[in-house]
């Protein structure tokens, strides 16, 4: 059996504007949540980690020993979109927008499509369904949206359905090399200051 726990990483200064992220990196109370975190996961977990700074900043802070830096849990690549939030460039391309919203193949951001991005996150999740043992995966909103529709089996579209807010984790366990979902979007062991 695999169990998975998908945590999203501590908040930046582009999560609380609501704007798409670019590398940023923690800010101070992104930092100070981060480090509370240690006190409620587990420990003796695979540490698997996205090469972004805010989800590697995120480990080092609740100090998870050695992830394991693995592409594939970056987060779309949102190409021209990134630092600026969804109100402005819907003010500018609200067709681009409108498309993205619907239409899982479009990429007006020249950046990754839903449809490709998905396909990422589902290969990357069929490889851990095929592992045993317990994992954190520090990663991203995103990725952690991706991975419930796959392991759901869920249609494309349900991506827009699914939360996943900062410090929170969602839990998946693979039995047979098919996922179950335990928990979505947790966040109890967050800290108390990020659950307000």
């Amino acid at each position: 059996m695999r169990r998975l726990l998908l945590l999203r990483h501590a908040p930046t200064v582009a999560t609380r504007a609501f704007a798409f992220p670019g590398d940023e990196s923690l800010d101070d109370r992104g930092h100070a949540a981060a480090a509370e975190l240690r006190l409620s996961l587990p420990s003796g977990h695979d540490v698997l980690c996205s090469p972004a700074a805010r989800c590697v900043q995120t480990a080092e802070a609740a100090r998870l020993d050695s992830p394991s830096l693995d592409p594939r849990l970056a987060e779309c690549d949102f190409g021209t979109w990134a630092g600026r939030t969804l109100d402005a460039i819907a003010a500018q391309d609200p067709e681009g927008v409108s498309a993205w919203m619907t239409d899982p193949e479009a990429r007006p951001h020249g950046g990754e499509s839903l449809t490709a991005f998905a396909a990422r996150i589902g290969g990357w999740l069929a490889e851990q369904a095929s592992l045993d043992g317990s994992a954190v995966a520090i990663t991203h909103g995103g990725v952690v949206k991706a991975a419930v529709v796959a392991a759901l089996a869920a249609p494309i579209t349900s991506f827009w359905r699914v939360d996943a807010s900062p410090l929170a984790v969602t839990e998946l366990h693979a039995h047979d090399g098919r996922w179950t979902v335990t928990k979505v979007n947790d966040t109890s062991g967050a800290p108390i200051a990020m659950r307000a």
